[in-house]
């Protein structure tokens, strides 16, 4: 999506008749009064990232809708490289990834409005962006940062695989009194969800990867990852119910002997004219 994209002046409602000064709270902007987007560009269909970016991105979108308890039952939406338009006079940011809290996914996607973002849609910007770094171009530490602290988001983290801005793989901020500052935790205390740094394989790539993460660091499993843990419990289960018939058919094998032995006991004792009931 270009970032040049702006809601031209012309676009804008006429707001000479609204009331900004009302004591109702329950009073509502008016929906003709919300900016006239039937010309704005919202999707341009240009692949710009490259394999890392993309992979993942997936790796940190897919695994919460795939554990979608995790977030307390709250509704959210998770999206990479989707335009966020959060105020009418400035280009759209858009995200590698975005995740917005407390929000419903419209469900009619021909509507232009239920296509990308649009803050004054949802009601409130984001609550957690990721930048994955690839180039010196993206200005994540500088430009990127000031927007997206003016825009309200309360955490960014940036992600550096190839090292592009220094030594650091990972930053975090968290949104203070209008600033953002940086954080020493993984830990991202209003959502109830971490990040880490986790070095293992994701579609067939070996690499260290950004992921979500438990309070205790575990990371969120991939819906594969969620299957094959199901599958490893089911084989375990099957290998002890299997172990557990096993040692029932010991046991009554000990048990056939037993009585066998008995038996010719019993025999050898009559012979001998002995009562063995007596």
């Amino acid at each position: 999506m270009s970032p040049e994209v702006a809601i031209d002046a012309d676009l804008l409602p006429d707001i000479s008749e609204l009331a900004i000064e009302d004591n109702d709270p329950d009073i509502l902007i008016d929906a003709d009064l919300l900016p006239d987007i039937s010309k704005l560009v919202i999707e341009d269909d240009v692949p710009v990232d490259n394999l890392i970016s993309e992979k993942q991105q997936r790796l940190l979108t897919e695994p919460l809708y795939s554990n979608a308890a995790l977030l307390g039952g709250r509704s959210f939406l998770l999206a990479a490289n989707v335009g966020v338009f959060y105020a009418v006079r400035q280009p759209p940011l858009v995200p590698d990834v975005f995740l917005s809290l407390d929000v419903e996914v419209p469900q009619d996607w021909r509507e232009k409005k239920n296509r990308t973002y649009f803050v004054w849609e949802f009601g409130k910007p984001p609550d957690v962006v990721i930048e994955i770094v690839s180039n010196k171009e993206g200005n994540e530490l500088g430009s990127k940062l000031n927007d997206y602290a003016r825009m309200g988001v309360a955490y960014y983290l940036v992600f550096d695989p190839l090292q592009r801005l220094g030594n650091v793989l990972v930053r975090s901020f968290e949104l203070r009194a209008g600033r953002y500052q940086e954080l020493s935790s993984s830990w991202l205390e209003a959502i109830g969800i971490g990040f880490t740094l986790w070095h293992g394989t994701f579609e067939g790539k070996q690499d260290q990867w950004l992921r979500w993460c438990h309070a205790d660091g575990t990371v969120v499993p991939t819906g594969a990852e969620n299957a094959d843990q199901e599958r490893q419990r089911a084989e375990q289960e099957h290998q002890r119910a299997e172990q557990e018939h096993q040692r029932a058919e010991q046991e009554r094998q000990r048990a056939e002997q037993a009585e066998v032995r008995v038996a010719q006991l019993a025999e050898r004792l009559r012979a001998m004219g002995i009562d063995p009931d007596a």
